[in-house]
């Protein structure tokens, strides 16, 4: 056991834990036990019972294998008083014996069976919807909240709450199988399971909302996954570009935030500090896939992110290549996020007045109307007119929506610049910001 250094250390050991470990102690207990519910119950309870244990005994030195073996204990004790007969008895057995099978966070045992890639298997069989299968992962594997998956797919609370309700209520009744499929069968499943990764890396690279502007431990478990899909998949170009979209992103992650902890945009970090083997990585795994002649979203997504990785420095990006390509991506993916980000890009290759023209037919659809990034990008392309008051304007807009701390102080700075240069301030003391630097 380490030194729990106090109430508050403890409570940061314990959120640091939840961070990198929920998604494995929920795993192996759905592989376990096949209950979902149940899982995510004892999971929760390991981790409060850690609040309390952590501070009497010390951080034990694996806090994973600490909450798995809580978990799996509380979990077992549940099956015992719910056993009314021969089937319930005979899970109470399985689980019991699985107390003294390896454990799967120990680094020497060569035999470690990936929970989380099962997990992600599972929830993304074809039986069930698309966006439940990339929403019930999200919420097993990364922990992410109803509200929080929510925003994610730009629907109401209780949608997404039903959402994932059917879910787990359809792997339930019709038995799906915990595990990865054979080989024929992966293709079937390969759109839900890269949305999950995707998405799973998109929350950590920038949080929906809370006080840090980047999740890193969602960041890397997603590049991870990406890697073993790579391998389980190696001639399928979606899956490379997937993986080079990640690692290209991901080589940004120490410039994306100064010391303070604020939010620096892509033209204002320092590129030498990009990690330069991921950059090589990335683009070369794109240029694999590329030469396989079935170009998809990953794989333009991260013909994009090489456009911004490859330039020398800001200015020389080649902002009509990106728009291009963002225009070839709103074919294959017609979604209005995509239309924004091509917005933004129109306005930096063929000037301001350009990208917002397109962001007036995106405000007339009403399509984002509650997505925090539409009125942001308004409010940059008019400061870069020097429209100061409408800039301001629209920030407050902006504020009003947006739920990442880091965010919103990027975006109220922004605010107070328009406000240094005269505009008015917005009415209604407006908060937030916005994602300017988003994949």
């Amino acid at each position: 056991m380490n030194g729990a250094g106090g109430t508050g250390g403890v409570e940061e050991a314990v959120a640091a834990a939840f961070r990198e470990e929920w998604g494995q102690v929920v795993a192996t207990l759905i592989g376990v036990t096949g209950d979902w519910d149940l899982a995510e119950e004892c999971a929760q309870d390991a981790f409060a019972q850690a609040l309390d244990r952590w501070r009497r005994d010390g951080v034990p030195r694996r806090p994973g294998a600490w909450l798995t073996t809580t978990a799996r204990r509380r979990a077992l004790d549940v099956l015992r008083r719910r056993a009314v007969g021969a089937a319930k008895l005979r899970e109470v057995a399985v689980l019991a014996r699985d107390e003294r099978a390896p454990d799967p966070y120990d680094p020497d045992d060569g035999d470690v069976v990936d929970d989380r890639l099962r997990l992600i298997f599972t929830c993304c069989h074809p039986a069930l919807p698309i966006e439940a299968r990339v929403a019930l992962t999200l919420r097993t594997l990364a922990g992410l909240s109803t509200p929080e998956i929510a925003r994610a797919f730009l629907v109401p609370e209780p949608t997404m709450a039903q959402r994932l309700v059917r879910a787990k209520r359809k792997i339930r009744n019709a038995g799906i199988p915990y595990r990865v499929p054979p080989a024929h069968l992966l293709p079937e499943r390969t759109t839900g399971v890269l949305g999950v990764v995707y998405l799973l890396f998109n929350e950590g690279y920038a949080a929906t909302s809370g006080a840090d502007l980047v999740r890193a431990n969602l960041c890397a478990e997603a590049v991870r996954l990406a890697r073993v899909l790579a391998r389980l998949m190696p001639d399928e170009p979606e899956v490379l570009g997937l993986l080079a979209l990640l690692l290209l992103h991901h080589a940004r992650r120490d410039t994306r935030a100064d010391a303070a902890g604020e939010l620096v945009t892509l033209e204002d970090q320092d590129r030498t500090a990009w990690e330069r083997s991921e950059v090589d990585e990335g683009t070369a795994l794109l240029e694999n896939a590329l030469r396989r002649g079935r170009p998809g979203p990953y794989q333009i997504q991260a013909a994009i992110a090489a456009c911004h990785m490859t330039a020398p420095t800001a200015k020389d990006t080649d902002w009509a290549d990106v728009a291009a390509l963002y225009g070839e991506l709103a074919r294959l993916v017609p979604s209005a996020v995509v239309r924004l980000n091509r917005a933004v890009a129109v306005g930096m290759a063929e000037g301001p007045e350009a990208g917002l023209a397109l962001v007036a037919e995106l405000e007339r659809s009403g399509e984002l109307a509650e997505y925090h990034l539409l009125p942001a990008t308004r409010a940059d392309l008019l400061r870069r007119l020097d429209r100061t008051e409408e800039a301001a304007e629209a920030y407050g807009t902006a504020l009003d929506l947006v739920e990442n701390d880091a965010e919103r102080r990027f975006l109220e700075k922004r605010l107070a610049e328009c406000v240094r240069a005269g505009a008015a301030p917005p009415e209604g003391g407006r908060r937030g910001t916005a994602r300017p630097d988003g994949p």
